[in-house]
């Protein structure tokens, strides 16, 4: 029989996550909110009557506890139900923050229980209760129990599972934040930019979207520096001049964020061999900020 759970905190991820366990065989015991409205919504998509605001009610007697409230009361919302006394000895508390270690936890070990961090690398956009985990690489760390737990919920739900070190929460958060949401950033530069030379509406990301698919194919076949096409990996200045004078000119607010990227993009040029110092420092002059 497959473990029990409860999911405390029934946001994006909350729900998401209590969806994919429960289609994997895991038992929902109940859930809680900080709200009886939100917990009402969430207990109608997981089909369970079993929700409340206090926690605790619900976290003892079951084998997993999901701590899936904002990052910013997790530690909190673990501390109260330790304090009520409210997790079993050998319970397993995970929490699902990209960004904070399984040490934020640390309260629920005076009850006995052991702590771990799962993080599903995936954005869950609004409405994503039936996103699915399948294929999904999802980042763990923590105690051995919880570890060794959060494997075969992996292997369960069809993801793909990654161990690292707590330590290395951070940095692992802050590159997955540069590959989802400054891409989104990216992205939003480029269409700000061919929307000015007028193509515009869904033409736009028409356009640009077999560039950016084929871009991060050959990121995957060759890596970043070998991908790198254009005109720094040209070493022509000319074309970059020309850039900067335009966009100044008509975008002037997203000169500074072309001239940063552009210097960056030099020293993957020099590092790639498509360039060498002296157009490399010919460049980062025309680039200056």
């Amino acid at each position: 029989m497959k473990s029990s759970f409860v999911i405390v905190g029934c946001g994006k991820v909350g729900t998401a996550m209590g969806r994919n366990l429960i289609n994997a065989g895991y038992r929902l015991i109940g859930l809680s909110c900080n709200t009886q409205e939100s917990a009402q919504k969430a207990a109608n998509i997981l089909s369970t009557d079993n929700f409340t605001k206090a926690s605790w009610e619900i976290t003892k007697g079951v084998d997993i506890v999901f701590i899936t409230t904002p990052d910013g009361v997790i530690s909190n919302a673990c501390n109260e139900i330790a304090q009520k006394n409210g997790f079993d000895n050998n319970t397993v508390i995970f929490h699902c923050s990209g960004a904070l270690p399984s040490t934020i936890l640390f309260s629920a070990k005076a009850c006995g229980a052991s702590i771990g961090s799962m993080h599903p690398l995936q954005s869950f956009a609004v409405g994503c209760s039936d996103a699915t985990f399948k294929n999904v690489i999802v980042t763990i760390e923590g105690e051995k129990d919880a570890v060794n737990a959060a494997k075969q919920i992996t292997e369960d739900l069809g993801s793909t599972c990654l161990t690292i070190k707590t330590e290395a929460k951070t940095l692992y958060h802050a590159s997955a934040v540069v590959a989802s949401n400054y891409l989104v950033t990216l992205q939003d530069f480029a269409l700000k930019l061919i929307k000015k030379a007028g193509i515009s509406g869904d033409d736009a990301f028409k356009v640009l979207s077999p560039l950016i698919k084929g871009t991060l194919s050959n990121i995957k076949n060759v890596g970043t520096i070998k991908a790198l096409t254009g005109p720094i990996a040209r070493g022509d200045i000319e074309t970059i001049t020309k850039h900067l004078d335009e966009i100044g000119e008509k975008t002037p607010n997203l000169l500074l964020l072309y001239k940063i990227l552009a210097q960056y993009t030099v020293d993957i040029a020099l590092a790639g061999g498509t360039i060498f110092d002296s157009k490399a420092n010919e460049l980062k002059k025309v680039i200056s900020l």
